[in-house]
């Protein structure tokens, strides 16, 4: 089994998409057929069957994932070994402008310490086009929203879109209510609507935008009640719990990685990245938790 087709098939795993999985690896949706068709006949089993109109991997395919992913993480560790950090890029991260303080600021902690040196560009971008970015290999790392379907990226932490205001705007006998939510192509805006749309309440779509600092804005001078991550809120806004306005998703944050990674940024550093950050997190949690008690 060669690297290059294992890349192809982690990049397909991760993403659910040959057509993601082409891109990211700079092929051609029949280059990455025949890397498949080879890796069946090298391991002899058959690694992919019908879904409807999809492919999904069969029991022996989620076998390969495993051994698979061990055998590019050691790849790329023994390459990142003998990368000359001191001449090393910049390394490029994606990141949504609603993760930058509960997500970008402790994995760059993280990685500066253990690579004092090293410099960073940061893209400020949505999911969505981050995603583009990582298949044109235009950014090296992506904080991302996780599709439920997808087993992409790296688990960074668990977060849940929630209903906020300024602290007095939201009253429950408002109708309609004015709501404040990010763009279409968002998940948190496709839940909020759809979820106004299935209840008595009347709504108006009083504003919308790509950026969370903007949203934010918005809901401060009460144009409207929002949604957004809970990790994403200043403790100036409030958190509205209110079980007759609609129930938002729970959401996984996770670091993804191009297939082609940056020379000292492997699956592997990238893997050991996400438990860190996990643990640091978690111990952040419980002392501000202890704060609160105080």
């Amino acid at each position: 089994m060669d690297i290059d087709s294992l890349r192809s098939f982690i990049a397909f795993v991760d993403t659910g998409s040959f057509t993601r999985a082409a891109k990211q690896t700079f092929r051609s949706q029949s280059a990455i057929s025949m890397q498949m068709k080879k890796l069946e006949s090298d391991t002899g089993k058959i690694l992919f069957a019908k879904k409807g109109r999809n492919l999904a991997l069969t029991t022996d395919g989620r076998v390969l994932v495993s051994y698979a992913r061990r055998i590019l993480a050691l790849h790329d560790q023994a390459l990142s070994n003998f990368a000359d950090t001191k001449n090393n890029r910049p390394v490029i991260i994606g990141c949504p402008e609603d993760y930058l303080t509960s997500a970008l600021d402790p994995l760059l902690a993280l990685i500066k310490e253990k690579n004092p040196q090293q410099q960073f560009r940061v893209h400020c971008e949505n999911t969505v086009l981050l995603r583009h970015m990582l298949d044109k290999g235009e950014v090296d790392l992506a904080i991302l929203t996780r599709s439920p379907e997808s087993e992409e990226g790296y688990l960074l932490k668990h977060d849940q879109a929630v209903w906020f205001d300024n602290g007095h705007y939201y009253h429950k006998h408002l109708s309609p209510i004015a709501v404040v939510t990010f763009e279409e192509d968002c998940k948190i805006h496709a839940a909020t609507i759809d979820g106004l749309e299935k209840t008595e309440h009347g709504y108006l779509l009083a504003g919308v935008s790509p950026s969370a600092f903007a949203i934010k804005l918005m809901v401060k001078q009460g144009l409207g009640i929002g949604t957004m991550p809970a990790s994403a809120l200043e403790k100036t806004f409030r958190i509205i719990n209110d079980v007759a306005l609609p129930q938002l998703p729970a959401i996984d944050i996770v670091l993804a990685v191009t297939p082609i990674p940056h020379p000292i940024f492997s699956a592997k550093v990238v893997a050991t990245l996400s438990k860190k950050f996990m643990q640091l997190t978690a111990n952040q949690d419980i002392q501000n938790q202890q704060m609160n008690n105080l």
